[in-house]
């Protein structure tokens, strides 16, 4: 019987070769879409699940209250670590670790590399396994270094290195380890490891329970609950520093942390997740819009196998084995679809990875793939044949067979139902796609408050801190450079903050959160900073500007100054600040967030890591940069020449964002690439049924415009249909989607008449192609027989 199945289910496919070649192309571009959804999806999941100790592993995460809400972060104080470790039986193991980018140096080999400073525990909490050394011992020197396949390679380009030397910061270092490369589903970001004992050799392994600088990994013992713990563990910093420090620790779990980064009142609520459900949907959707092409087809063409399903039933069949006939042919369209789906996700699996930027790939070596590709086989092929089976199969044969039975001429009809279903979805797409981009277009022109135009920076290396002077000299007087400072940070970025500072009036339980650079000299004429109140920081004519401060609008505003020149700020180190100048807000977190308060520190600051070169105007780039090169070259030859533009950076900050996009905009052409197929095939087999009533028409005088809207009329109401119901779904969804931004646009009312346009357009092209190509054909064909 099931032999006999497959055989007529063949036999009608090729026989309907355009049904079978629409259906196929359909579901094989749906497939392929929700395959390839789901394999990233698996990807993003199983981020560090990896790890023999997973179910016990946790970071701890600061908690506390700050600006008038419950805040955590997930840098801790230093000394917390070892104090769990020693003070609570449930903790089995604790590492401590923060990245740094060192130059190391092989011989005349200098490159640029990114260092994890770990305790050695390290390498027993997590499962990155070594090809050479040993796990238990590789980090004990405090001269050690493991490092990956990468690293040796790049280094010595052999990844057999155990036991050779490295070169940093003028120290020697072993190879005590080689580690595989990290795998891509991992959050870890290296190319090999120091000891932490690197934190007492630089005096930077303190005590204060004020200071959070690293993060702190927490293995529990076997047996002991994640709450419990928690509750034991949260008021720790509170005791240790005697009430002075009044934040708590919370534990966030391994399986949570790539997925569940944001942090709303204390408690996680989410973050990548979001974008991982909204694609997951769309992937859905796009396999949805797929398997109704399948139904609508199959039940417009319900009067050419009517009479196959009557003279099936007189012989005997019940609907039992009519329906399982329709759901095999089904399944086996569903089979060959997924076929080509496979090949497809391969075609496009290079360009998706580079529009996530992460490195996918489908794991055809796992026996789960292949178990779950022929389970989503057969759901798919189900799904979509379930309606036409059921649909088929109850026809009566007396009426059939007599020549009386009649489609369906209802108003509503399920058929109609689907197609307004399909393009529903399309247009939300639209909608969302357009809206995004306009999102991302908004906060790209939104005022930086600084000019990043011509605006070039290094990080301070070496004989640079050393040769600072001389070297911005040259660069000024080369007529390279209009102007050179110095800073903690890069403009695009804030590295250190603070909520500790104080200030006259200030009430005590003020927790405001004061992002802090450091500056030389010359910053608002480097940067193009515009100065509200005040006056530039300038050593040479007024040399206590030394511990001068410049302040943005947002932190006049958190010190409720009525005139913020000349007062005084108070550091935690006791270092006391006069503030002389106050700066318009620049944008040096995400661009869709409320600029927060910064306070810009004279010399006696933070310290400085960049070095900050304002390009003269007129002289062309490439010469500038190759002047540059040569002049840090000859001021710091030990170490690499490594250049960032500012406005670079800038631009980074919406990759995410667009990478939404694109993957909205790929996801909506394919929706209505299949949407506008299927549509292709329903106007085609329409047209083939009323060829008659079109000669007839034509006979009687009517025009090629005529039949063509008559024949374009109902779809065209469709479409209309779907944008009345989808225009208010994609208003309320993009709406809540934009909440999630401070700094947000507005939702036009231009993007949905745009859409509408667009979707209408498309289906009313492809429709009315077939529309005027039915219009033209000569009556007499049509007429011939009768």
């Amino acid at each position: 019987m099931l032999r006999n199945y497959f055989k007529v289910a063949f036999r009608n496919l090729v026989r309907s070769k355009g049904f079978t070649f629409i259906n196929v192309s359909g579901l094989a571009v749906g497939m392929a879409t929700a395959i390839i959804i789901f394999v990233w999806i698996h990807h993003e999941v199983s981020f560090d699940t990896f790890h023999v100790n997973q179910p016990n592993i946790y970071q701890a995460w600061n908690r506390g209250r700050m600006n008038d809400k419950i805040e955590c972060w997930p840098y801790t104080p230093k000394v917390l670590g070892p104090t769990l470790k020693a003070e609570y039986e449930e903790v089995a193991e604790v590492a401590r670790t923060f990245s740094r980018w060192f130059v190391t140096i092989v011989d005349d080999r200098k490159v640029s590399t990114k260092a994890l400073i770990a305790d050695p525990s390290f390498l027993k909490i997590f499962t990155f396994p070594l090809l050479e050394g040993n796990a238990s011992t590789a980090l004990n020197d405090s001269y050690s270094i493991v490092v990956t396949e990468k690293m040796a390679l790049k280094m010595f380009d052999d990844i057999h290195a155990l036991g050779k030397e490295i070169k940093i910061d003028n120290e020697l270092y072993r190879v005590t380890g080689v580690m595989k490369d990290l795998p891509p589903n991992t959050d870890f970001d290296f190319e090999y490891i120091l000891s932490s004992e690197y934190m007492k050799r630089t005096n930077d392994d303190d005590i204060n329970w004020a200071n959070n600088g690293i993060f702190t990994y927490v293995q529990l013992n076997d047996g002991h609950s994640f709450a419990s713990v928690s509750e034991k563990i949260k008021d720790v910093i509170i005791r240790h520093s005697e009430g002075l420090v009044k934040e708590e620790i919370i534990l966030h779990p391994i399986s949570r942390w790539h997925l569940y980064s944001r942090f709303e009142n204390g408690k996680s609520v989410g973050g990548r997740i979001e974008t991982v459900q909204l694609f997951a949907i769309i992937g859905g959707f796009v396999l949805l819009v797929a398997c109704i092409n399948f139904m609508n087809l199959s039940t417009a063409r319900s009067e050419k196998r009517a009479k196959e399903v009557g003279v099936r039933k007189v012989a005997g069949a019940d609907k039992a084995l009519l329906v399982g006939q329709f759901l095999i042919e089904s399944i086996l369209l569903s089979g060959i679809s997924a076929g080509i789906a496979v090949v497809l996700v391969q075609l496009m699996l290079p360009y998706f990875s580079t529009l996530v930027g992460q490195t996918i790939s489908v794991p055809f070596t796992h026996l789960y793939f292949w178990i779950a590709l022929i389970a989503f086989t057969i759901i798919t092929g189900i799904i979509a044949g379930s309606y036409p089976a059921f649909f088929l199969s109850s026809f009566k044969p007396v009426t059939v067979l007599k020549g009386t039975f009649k489609k369906s001429s209802s108003r509503i009809n399920p058929r109609k139902i689907l197609v307004v279903t399909q393009f529903t979805f399309a247009i939300v797409l639209i909608i969302a796609t357009m809206v995004v981009v306009q999102q991302i277009r908004y906060t790209q022109t939104r005022d930086r408050g600084y000019n990043a135009k011509a605006l070039v920076y290094h990080w301070m290396t070496g004989a640079l801190y050393e040769n600072y002077i001389p070297l911005k000299n040259e660069l000024i007087n080369s007529g390279i450079a209009s102007s050179v400072t110095k800073t903690l940070s890069p403009m695009s970025m804030i590295m250190s903050d603070t909520w500790d500072l104080q200030w006259q009036g200030k009430n005590p339980e003020d927790k405001t959160d004061f992002g802090r650079m450091s500056a030389d000299e010359g910053l608002v004429e480097t940067a193009s900073l515009r100065l509200i109140q005040g006056r530039d920081m300038d050593l040479q004519k007024y040399p206590t500007d030394s511990t001068a401060m410049l302040i943005n609008e947002a932190a006049a505003k958190a010190f409720g100054f009525k005139d913020p020149i000349g007062q005084t700020i108070k550091e935690t180190d006791g270092t006391e600040y006069h503030i002389i100048g106050v700066v318009k807000d620049f944008i040096t977190g995400s661009p869709y967030q409320t600029i927060k308060p910064l306070v810009i520190e004279g010399v006696k600051g933070s310290g400085f890591n960049v070095i900050h070169i304002k390009l003269k105007e007129g002289i062309y780039p490439q010469k500038a940069i190759a002047g540059i090169q040569a002049l840090f070259q000859k001021y710091n030859p030990e170490y690499p020449f490594e250049f960032h533009f500012s406005d670079d950076d800038y631009a980074q900050k919406f990759e995410d964002t667009e990478r939404t996009a694109s993957l909205t905009s790929v996801f909506t052409i394919l929706t209505i690439f299949i949407s506008c197929l299927g549509l292709f095939g329903l106007a085609s087999y329409m047209a083939e049924v009323r060829v008659k009533e079109i000669g007839i028409r034509k006979v009687l005088g009517a025009s090629v415009i005529r039949i063509t809207a008559l024949l374009s009329k109902d779809f065209a109401t469709l479409v209309f249909i779907a944008i009345l119901i989808g225009t208010p779904i994609a208003w309320y969804a993009m709406d809540q989607w934009l909440q999630g931004y401070t700094y947000r646009t507005n939702i036009d009312w231009w993007i949905f008449i745009l859409a509408g346009a667009l979707c209408s357009t498309l289906a009313l092209v492809t429709v009315g192609y077939q529309s005027i190509k039915a219009a033209l054909e000569n009556p007499v064909k049509s007429l011939r027989n009768e």
